[in-house]
């Protein structure tokens, strides 16, 4: 098959396209001709070497870790899947090792569900990651209710997206900083946009004065030490981004259970995924050029 490998660290110089041998697959996991891949920062950080001291890495690497296609064969375990099911999966595993820029994919059962009937290939793969972090925030950590403001820094990211969406779902009022580019993308899921940088403390003020009780943090660096001004006494805080005393980090986690409810969420209309680029598998250095820009609201996605 083709896939996108690095054999060292580095940036998207070191992405190569190149052919690679066939997955092999096990008694419990199912093959899937892969339809579209999306893009993570965590990626380009753990291509980078920013993971090595806590993740074990086999070279070559095949990046990524979500991924919508078509099941090809199944184990000889597996009895929930059959040919031709069109599904998605979270497909990270503890090595890194086999990813999703690639044509083909063995995938454990456990960590595959069925793909939303209404959603395209491109927005499938663009929300497993960034949905199963989203819930885990505004659901999980935060659980926010009708009752709060939700301040979400990096509102028009992947997950930023999907979180707005889900606190919005909730009831709750829902402040997102973005960009001026991206403000009109953030206005159509009901988000108040502010744009980021030096005086977003006040403009914060100025249209919530009341103050946030629930804040989210996609961007890091710092962010959520710099806006704590507008917080009020007991305002919840977690990020995705950034760590640290007094900050509740939250990461992605392997649930089937969430990914099946957010599947659900897209197909009742009530959760959309947005897809800024769509480039070839070949294109993937690109690809992750574009992502570090950060330049259009919503997911970067391959197709083989």
């Amino acid at each position: 098959m083709k896939a996108i490998v690095y054999d060292r660290y580095g940036g998207p110089d070191v992405l190569d396209y190149r052919e690679v041998p066939d997955p092999k697959l096990s008694q419990n996991s199912v093959l899937i001709r892969i339809k579209a891949a999306a893009l993570n920062p965590a990626d380009v950080a753990l291509q980078a070497g920013l993971g090595d001291a806590h993740m074990p890495v086999w070279f070559p690497v095949i990046p990524g870790w979500d991924v919508a296609g078509v099941i090809e064969t199944v184990g000889p375990g597996v009895k929930e899947f059959s040919p031709g099911d069109e599904v998605m999966s979270y497909v990270r595993e503890e090595i890194l090792h086999h990813g999703g820029y690639a044509e083909l994919i063995a995938v454990p059962v456990y960590a595959v569900v069925r793909k939303p009937a209404r959603a395209s290939w491109e927005e499938s793969a663009g929300l497993p990651l960034a949905g199963l972090t989203a819930y885990r925030a505004i659901v999980q950590t935060l659980a926010v209710t009708s009752q709060d403001v939700v301040l979400i820094h990096g509102a028009s990211g992947g997950v930023g997206l999907l979180a707005a969406q889900l606190a919005r779902n909730a009831g709750a009022r829902v402040i997102g900083t973005a960009a001026a580019s991206n403000h009109d993308v953030l206005r159509t899921f009901g988000v108040e946009p502010v744009e980021y940088g030096e005086g977003l403390v006040g403009r914060v003020r100025q249209i919530v004065p009341e103050g946030i009780t629930a804040v989210l943090d996609c961007v890091g660096r710092g962010t959520l030490l710099a806006t704590t001004a507008v917080n009020r006494a007991n305002a919840r805080v977690c990020s995705v981004a950034d760590a640290g005393p007094g900050i509740v980090t939250v990461f992605a986690r392997q649930d089937p259970d969430i990914l099946r409810r957010l599947a659900q969420l897209m197909d009742e209309g009530t959760l959309r995924v947005i897809v800024a680029q769509v480039f070839p598998l070949h294109d993937a250095a690109n690809a992750q050029r574009a992502l570090s820009s950060r330049r259009r609201a919503g997911k970067i996605v391959l197709v083989p």
